[in-house]
């Protein structure tokens, strides 16, 4: 089934919020639908899986790794009609050439990713994706300070808050990171 527009949905928000889950959830309800899917995502990306995006909760749908955002261009197969690219956070400006490209072909293009890195700051193509989005869904989850809804993703090393100037790139889970609201989100500057 061809969509007759071309459109970009965007899911976002801070880690543990479920947006690998959304976006399977959407990609199945596609996949029901009879529409041809293909997922995009980092492969350095492979804390669960090579080939498949995961979720914290355990959902998981068959991925193609890519290196490069490029690649979708070459790795896209003939029929196409429904695209998603998870940590779309990680690729770099060409996502958004690549996005209205595919879009452009009147295919539904999904991408999730982080909208702020762990300094509460926008993080890589997100916010430029966000603006050109035709539907923009922004998650929350629970800050592990409080328990109300968290927008931001707290790195933690050694039990303690990352500082400003620590790399903005490294992949972990729940050791690693976990969710906060804006009063309990804590970058200290050295």
């Amino acid at each position: 089934m061809k969509h007759r527009n071309g459109r970009l949905e965007v899911i976002t928000g801070p880690m543990f919020c479920g947006k690998t889950d959304e976006l399977i959830r959407r990609l199945r309800r596609a996949a029901i639908a009879k529409q041809k899917v293909q997922v995009f995502k980092p492969g350095f990306d492979a804390r669960y899986s090579v080939d498949k995006v995961t979720s914290h909760a355990g959902n998981e749908f068959e991925a193609i790794p890519i290196e490069n955002v490029s690649e979708i261009r070459e790795r896209l197969s003939e029929g196409v009609t429904v695209v998603a690219i998870d940590e779309a956070q990680f690729f770099d400006a060409a996502i958004l050439s690549i996005v209205d490209e595919l879009v452009q072909k009147g295919i539904r293009v999904i991408v999730a990713g982080l909208d702020m890195d762990f300094r509460g700051e926008p993080f890589g193509p997100m916010p430029n994706l966000m603006a050109k989005a035709e539907e923009v869904d922004k998650l929350y989850a629970v800050c592990m300070e409080c328990l109300e809804a968290a927008t931001r993703t707290q790195r933690l090393v050694n039990g303690e808050p990352a500082h400003y100037d620590d790399p903005i790139v490294i992949v972990g889970a729940s050791e690693l990171y976990e969710a906060r609201c804006r009063e309990h989100h804590i970058v200290p500057r050295l």
